[in-house]
């Protein structure tokens, strides 16, 4: 069930006090890592602001979340990213936005995070393996800046690129795909509101195995589509080719939108084993989000288009 404006955000859904306080407690220390890169004004921001679009279901501990993930930059098991990623560089960094675009640019992190309010947007995830979460990102809308660079009437699709780089990434050093990590969206799929980059969750900064320092999420499609440690977006008039669906066409389509009806060639998609939970669950369609994203793909056979 999704909320459609912040009176109905139920008190289940905020964030929990003992969360709240030691956060409070992390920021009045004044050093670490929140306002040193957030800035004091910005990180006082992910206490406070929350989304209509967050949905009411509990959240996964922070435990949870930032040990059981799927980053193959840092190996290919779970527990490889939360043991591993400690060697990523976040700053200093920046995104070069470009392609058809009429104001292309490069973004440092300071600016990104003054495009537009910081929002906390609780999410479900719901990874292509049949595992989900539900996680309190930090984040703003892509939206928001894809429209300081100036679309133009050719850019019909936008390409996301990861950073690549050996030294940093142990992962990089395999053969299990072609690096770096690509992905890449319709154009109104990257402009729908749902649609986020997160620099943060549980209102602190990204963890380094979750991403950091900023990353998509893209919450009616599989985890895969929501690509970690972006350093550029492309606009462009052609469909770009994404990491997985180059190396697998038959398992990984370009949509991938959750849809229990279509399974994956060697597993059915119709349930999902939220972590911390022992038994199953329906999958549903575009993983809840059905409502918002659905009028997207009228017409479109999603079977085929998978």
């Amino acid at each position: 069930m999704l909320i459609r404006s912040a009176s109905d955000i139920p008190a289940s859904a905020i964030t929990p006090r003992e969360v709240y306080l030691n956060r409070r407690q992390f920021m009045a220390a004044g050093a670490g890592m929140t306002l040193a890169l957030l800035g004091a004004d910005a990180a006082a921001s992910l206490l406070s602001r929350s989304s209509p679009f967050s949905t009411t279901e509990d959240k996964n501990s922070l435990k949870e979340i930032t040990t059981y993930n799927n980053f193959y930059e840092f190996g290919t098991d779970k527990s490889d990213p939360a043991a591993n990623a400690h060697t990523l560089k976040t700053s200093p960094w920046s995104i070069v936005v470009e392609g058809e675009a009429g104001k292309p640019r490069r973004f440092g992190m300071e600016e990104l995070l003054k495009i537009a309010p910081l929002e906390e947007r609780i999410y479900r995830l719901r990874c292509v393996e049949g595992w989900s979460m539900v996680i309190p990102w930090v984040g703003f809308p892509l939206a928001s800046l894809l429209k300081l660079v100036e679309p133009t009437s050719k850019a019909k699709f936008v390409a996301f690129e990861s950073l690549a780089d050996p030294q940093q990434m142990p992962g990089v050093k395999s053969r299990v795909l072609d690096w770096p990590y690509r992905e890449g969206l319709r154009i109104d799929e990257a402009m729908h509101p749902l649609t986020i980059l997160a620099v943060g969750l549980y209102g602190e900064v990204l963890p380094k195995q979750n991403g950091a320092p900023v990353r998509l999420v893209v919450p009616w499609k599989y985890g895969f589509k929501s690509i970690k440690s972006i350093v550029r977006i492309r606009l462009q008039e052609t469909q770009p080719s994404t990491s997985w669906s180059t190396a697998n066409p038959s398992e990984y389509g370009f949509y991938s939108n959750v849809n229990p009806a279509v399974d994956h060639p060697r597993w059915s998609q119709a349930t999902e084993r939220r972590i911390g939970e022992l038994f199953k669950r329906k999958t549903l369609p575009f993983n809840g989000y059905a409502d918002q994203v659905a009028a997207l793909y009228k017409g479109m056979d999603l079977r085929k288009f998978y």
